[in-house]
């Protein structure tokens, strides 16, 4: 019999919702084809998809990250202003695409206005100047009588977009990368474009381009820019063919933000730091199946995963961390959200839900404010990788982590303890695990809610001919007072909402 215990009253931190935020990049089909799409019969007056942003507002994402991503190294914003039939083709020299620059700046900033996200939007430090990232910030959020806030206003927005979130370059470490750099020039250039940029404008927050947490290239950057940012970008992709290495890998990112919280204390701490740092986990997901164009050209749209319930499995696990790790994590961004390696898969006739966008939808809507600890004894799995169950993209070993929990908890509450939500993932193929559940300081008060997610095929899939194939069911908790027995089915994911009182 398993135990999982919730003590309402030991707040872990505060959850912050940009955790649920999205990625969209130039990059294959997301924008062009998925995003926008004016030829389809689901485009609006705009040409963006109207049954994409629907399922997107499922989501909730509060900040959305554009325009990449590798494309921002090699982007030239100034292409995307203006009439779009002046706008400049050019070759994209991240994912060997044409560009056509339909899809920019007013029409982004536009559109997340609309939809009410906030946009998170990366300067290209790859082939890019300060100058040109000044330019930027001066175009979305100048007010004075200058050039480039009177180009906005020729262009038909008087006011300004007042964009918060700025990222200085991304994967500036890669050798794929456009304007590849080393720790110590990155930090010397990011000086020089966090310098005009915030003289631009004093109230935008800035994220320095990390690596994995745990490198080199993160303390060199952390320490050399910790006065001008307010959150550190961390990139970790997991998957793999093998059942158990997919599903447990996400803790590699558990071992990262672990890597970070010390790295940022102690930054904090040496140089005497009056504001906080977070860490921008602005790309994650289960990524290892499709990878065309990634370093060569391709005929076939590049990154369009397929992905099956132990991926949406994977994801459960990463949100339960990010919750578990609130107090170093800032914002987190699922990359992407359309087509390329996404929830949303579209095509011009349609679109249906990937299994990974479940999980995701049922975290988002329910998680609450207040991240709560929690203690679990229950059965166990000792990891075991070779080179052949570990994808050659992402090679990301955790098995010095054993042993891992079956069972993945999350818990949190409103400040006022009258709701309380608990995430749980079973990732035994094949068990049903009993667990007795213990509240203490807060005790059932009503009816609560189950949403599960589950199937008996780890390898199932959502697609065009079978769109629900995957699915939560919801249910009524019949359960009260302060403790409480539930079997968790196998493969699945659980998510409790429940009215709650102090005990």
């Amino acid at each position: 019999m398993a135990r999982i215990r919730v003590d309402a009253d030991r707040a872990i931190g505060t959850v912050d919702r940009k955790i649920f935020s999205g990625f969209v990049e130039h990059l294959g089909r997301c924008i062009y084809g998925g995003l926008y799409d004016p030829g389809s019969p689901f485009a609006d007056e705009t040409g963006f998809r109207r049954d994409v942003a629907a399922a997107l507002k499922e989501l909730n994402p509060p900040v959305l990250r554009w325009p990449g991503g590798n494309f921002a190294s090699n982007y030239q914003w100034t292409d995307g202003i203006g009439p779009a039939e002046k706008r400049p083709k050019r070759l994209e020299l991240a994912w060997f695409l044409t560009e056509s620059n339909l899809v920019g700046t007013d029409e982004f900033l536009r559109w997340c206005e609309r939809e009410g996200y906030e946009p998170y939007l990366c300067v290209n430090m790859g082939s890019g100047t300060f100058s040109e990232a000044q330019a930027w910030v001066e175009y979305c959020n100048g007010t004075k009588d200058t050039y480039w806030a009177n180009k906005r206003r020729e262009n038909g927005r008087e006011e300004p977009y007042g964009v918060k979130l700025w990222a200085l370059g991304n994967e500036m470490y890669g050798d794929y990368q456009v304007g590849q750099l080393t720790a110590e020039e990155y930090v010397r250039r990011a000086r020089q474009f966090a310098n005009v940029m915030k003289r631009t404008d004093r109230s935008i927050r800035l994220v320095s381009c990390g690596q994995n947490g745990w490198s080199e290239w993160d303390r060199v950057v952390l320490e050399g820019l910790a006065d001008l940012v307010d959150y550190h970008s961390i990139h970790i992709y997991t998957g793999s063919s093998d059942y158990w290495v997919n599903v447990l890998a996400p803790h590699q990112a558990e071992r990262s933000l672990r890597a970070m919280r010390a790295l940022i204390d102690g930054v904090t701490y040496r140089k005497k730091l009056s504001h906080e740092i977070k860490v921008a986990y602005d790309e994650w997901n289960v990524w290892y199946r499709y990878t065309e164009g990634v370093y060569e050209p391709s005929d076939q749209p590049p990154l369009e995963e397929r992905y099956d319930h132990s991926d949406a499995l994977a994801v459960a696990t990463y949100l339960n961390i990010f919750v578990r790790h609130c107090r170093t994590v800032g914002m987190a961004n699922l990359a992407q959200m359309v087509n390329v390696i996404a929830p949303i898969f579209t095509r011009p006739d349609g679109m249906f839900l990937q299994t990974i966008y479940h999980p995701f939808r049922m975290l988002s809507e329910h998680t609450q404010s207040v991240a709560l600890d929690t203690f679990v004894d229950g059965p166990t799995h000792d990891l075991v990788e070779s080179p052949e169950n570990m994808h050659w993209l992402w090679p990301q070993p955790v098995a010095d982590m054993n042993p891992f929990q079956v069972l993945d908890v999350a818990a949190t509450r409103d400040p006022d303890k009258s709701t309380l939500t608990l995430s749980v993932v079973n990732r035994s193929p094949d068990e049903e695990i009993t667990a007795d559940v213990e509240l203490r300081d807060v005790v059932v008060a009503g009816a609560g809610q189950v949403t599960t997610l589950r199937h008996s095929d780890p390898r199932a899939t959502n697609d065009f001919d079978r769109p629900d194939d995957v699915t939560p069911v919801e249910s009524v908790a019949h359960v009260s007072g302060g403790s409480f027995r539930y079997a968790f089915p196998p493969c699945s994911i659980t998510v409790f909402r429940l009215p709650t009182e102090p005990a």
